[in-house]
């Protein structure tokens, strides 16, 4: 019985792992950089901390979880979650990617959301929570009148 029970403890971690991004969104940033290249759209990078981190699930929430968000980024973008969750662990390889790009892109707090186009170059970056967050991003993208020209820190 305590076999079956472990057995069963370790297949539902496991699972957990392979659910553990929102739909329409991968936790494989190098795939994801493919992914847009190929496709020619550009990469959205989400620094959260999914179930701990107040304002990141609130941008999960009213930003990320409605639809206008999400057939815009249908149309241009590759989404791109990296957790740091404090409630349960990452698989060792998407831990140590998420850890390797937390430095690179000098991610100090989250919600941070990084967008990158289609070669893997900054365009924008957005530290915490925005209301305009939406309306700033469709100005970064191709066929908007700003275009996606210029990085902001």
């Amino acid at each position: 019985m305590r076999t079956l029970l472990y057995s069963a403890g370790i297949l539902l971690l496991s699972l957990s792992s392979v659910f553990a991004t929102k739909p329409g969104w991968d936790d494989d940033y190098e795939k994801s950089l493919a992914k847009a290249k190929e496709e020619k759209k550009m990469v959205l990078l989400d620094f959260t901390g999914s179930d701990w981190c107040g304002w990141c699930i609130k941008l999960d929430k009213e930003v990320f979880g409605k639809q206008e968000f999400k057939k815009m980024a249908r149309e241009h973008l590759v989404l791109v979650e990296l957790d740091y969750p404090q409630g349960r662990r990452l698989v060792r390889r998407t831990a140590d990617q998420n850890a390797e790009l937390k430095k690179k892109y000098e991610v100090t707090g989250y919600p941070t959301v990084i967008l990158l186009d289609s070669e893997g170059k900054i365009v924008n970056r957005w530290g915490g929570y925005s209301e305009t967050f939406l309306e700033e991003l469709k100005g970064k993208l191709p066929g908007s009148a700003s275009g996606a020209s210029e990085e902001k820190r």
